[in-house]
């Protein structure tokens, strides 16, 4: 007859393992860490991948914008648009929007909200959600997105190093990750 498996480990294991066990979820990204280095971000085609991690470490200051959805009212006509407007937007050598959405749909909309291209905004398109899984970004978006979406979040990155974190407590507000808000002490 076989033990129960509390009895099976010494009392040693079993402080281990309890001094292991979280219920809260860990934060994967903060401030001093560096970006995720992941190939799976897009820009303009499936076939044009960036990495921003190995970007943001030969740039001096850049931004990385999460928003949940391309084209959605909040996104389209307040949270984009004000970095795009914003003088203190031309210090970042590089401005990146990243949503869950295809590479066709972040290309459509980068160029609805910048024509003329001559902002320092790229759109990129993050399809299967992993670089917003390692930020820890997602959430579930499924009753509105149909699917995991970001939340929306602003990240300040300087020599390759994150110096500021700014996300939305609702996951979807417009109040911290706004321009007028990140860009204030940049």
């Amino acid at each position: 007859m076989s033990r129960p498996l509390s009895q099976s480990l010494s009392a040693s294991s079993r402080i281990s393992a309890a001094r292991s066990f979280h219920t809260t979820r860990p934060v994967f990204i903060k401030v001093g860490d560096p970006l995720p280095g992941l190939d799976v971000l897009m820009e303009n085609s499936p076939g044009n991948k960036v990495n921003l991690a190995e970007e943001a470490a030969r740039m001096n200051k850049l931004i990385v914008i999460g928003v949940p959805a391309a084209f959605s009212p909040a996104c389209s006509s307040s949270h984009i648009p004000g970095y795009i407007k914003h003088p203190k937007t031309k210090d970042f050598d590089a401005v990146a929007v990243v949503s869950v959405n295809d590479v066709f749909v972040m290309k459509a909309w980068g160029q609805t909200l910048d024509p003329a291209g001559d902002s320092n905004l790229r759109f990129l398109a993050d399809p299967t959600g992993r670089f917003t899984k390692a930020l820890d970004m997602a959430f579930d978006g499924s009753a509105v997105f149909g699917g995991d979406r970001s939340k929306r979040y602003a990240i300040t990155v300087e020599d390759g190093k994150i110096t500021s974190v700014n996300v939305e407590p609702d996951n979807t507000g417009t109040s911290v990750s706004m321009a007028d808000h990140v860009l204030a002490s940049a």
